[in-house]
């Protein structure tokens, strides 16, 4: 047991999927885990832990945010030795020929600044994803027939911005998709060495502004789940 995780010993899976909503993290558990368990609900961030095809898998909401992804990621790998760490999210699609409802895969994520920055200093660190999981999800997204891009994100430390012209660089120099998290996720899986990877969802288009209906999201935001399990478990890895 944590400052912000409950769960004993062992409740834990090595293999933790990582949404930002609490209750995207109940409904996944429920539609994609058998015997599924709650292991955490301390400050109503609600964990679960159950099966998928026999691999042991716990589903863990993050909050918003990276420093509220960074209490969860710290504490999940360093007191309960999750290995595997995948965030399952939404985005706003940043580049024309994008849709809502295609799926991202995060090779790496830029940032102003995350929770890491004061380690790092001057130094701009660009974190990658792991590569093992970011080719096997590509290959159970093509597998799917899902559209997917694989590239470059921008995690941002707000959501409300004004900055147009940073937007329009970012779309000029290729940037996917804007989120908030996986860049200090990226960071944290660098230095204790586990592995990371952002499976998203677009939720909205900063071009066509199009948005996805609150109604239709979690049957959207589950190829995202399947993706990522696949990825996970994908030649017994996980």
């Amino acid at each position: 047991m944590t400052i912000h995780i409950g769960a004993a010993a062992g409740e834990i899976a090595e293999t933790v999927l990582m949404p930002g909503d609490p209750y995207r993290a109940k409904w996944a558990a429920e539609t994609f885990l058998t015997d599924a368990k709650l292991v955490n609900e301390v400050r109503g961030m609600l964990g679960f832990t159950g099966t998928w095809q026999g691999h042991r898998v716990t589903i863990q909401g993050s909050g918003m945010g990276m420093p509220s992804l960074s209490i969860y990621a710290n504490e999940l790998i360093r007191d309960y030795g999750a290995k595997t760490l995948i965030r399952v999210g939404s985005c706003g699609a940043m580049q024309e020929g994008m849709a809502i409802r295609d799926v991202v895969l995060a090779m790496s994520a830029s940032s102003i600044a995350t929770p890491s920055s004061g380690i790092f200093r001057e130094f701009n660190f660009a974190p990658p994803a792991d590569f093992g999981l970011l080719t096997a999800a590509h290959r159970a997204a093509r597998a799917k027939g899902i559209a997917t891009h694989v590239g470059t994100i921008y995690s941002s430390d707000v959501f409300y911005d004004e900055r147009p012209d940073l937007n329009e660089q970012m779309t000029r120099h290729g940037v996917l998709a804007v989120e908030m998290e996986a860049a200090e996720l990226y960071n944290l899986a660098a230095r204790h060495k586990v592995r990371a990877l952002a499976v998203l969802t677009v939720s909205d288009h900063l071009i066509t502004h199009e948005a996805l209906p609150s109604d239709q999201r979690e049957k959207s935001f589950g190829d995202m789940i399947e993706i990522a399990l696949a990825a996970a478990f994908d030649g017994g890895e996980g």
